[in-house]
């Protein structure tokens, strides 16, 4: 019998070490698994992340661009309104307004009516809106041409009479 004991015994630890060998190959295979899962998702992950910096780069190359672009329309407009200074600064508006005040407002509006124009079709549009009620109202010193100038007038800001009746 006590062979039988022993035999059962052996038998017994045989079969708690197949078992426990088996968990462990269960485990380490689901192990495996999860962990292939996981470096498939990380792969992903990275191309992604790699094609997102490669966008971003060539975003940052079109900003960059489109900033020196920007930097250019901005110096060549500074330029322009030290242009507009300088006429301004040439020009005595005052003593225009007082000598001939409907010709000087016929300028204005003339000027106003052109940026105006200028504005809407820089924003989109094709500058054949028609302008404000309050730049198509004609004066009472005569009609105005498309351009919004008194015909017959010089359609510049910058009159010669304005500059000679200034230096007299």
């Amino acid at each position: 019998m006590l062979k039988v004991y022993a035999l059962i015994i052996i038998v017994g630890i045989l079969g708690g070490v197949a078992y426990g060998a088996k968990y462990y190959y269960d485990t380490t295979q689901a192990t495996i698994a999860t962990l292939r899962e996981n470096n498939a998702q990380l792969e992903v992950a990275v191309q992604i992340s790699e094609a997102s910096m490669q966008v971003l780069q060539e975003n940052m190359q079109k900003f960059q661009e489109l900033n020196n672009q920007l930097q250019q329309d901005l110096q060549a407009a500074e330029a322009y309104g030290d242009e507009l200074q300088g006429k301004l600064n040439r020009m005595d508006l005052v003593q225009d307004a007082l000598r001939d005040a409907k010709t000087l407002e016929g300028k204005m509006n003339g000027a106003t009516a052109k940026l105006w124009r200028g504005i809407t079709e820089d924003t989109g549009g094709d500058g054949s809106r028609p302008l404000p009620d309050w730049l198509q109202s004609d004066s009472p010193s005569g009609t105005r041409d498309q351009s919004g100038n008194q015909i017959g007038e010089d359609p510049s800001t910058n009159s010669e009479q304005t500059q000679a009746s200034s230096a007299q």
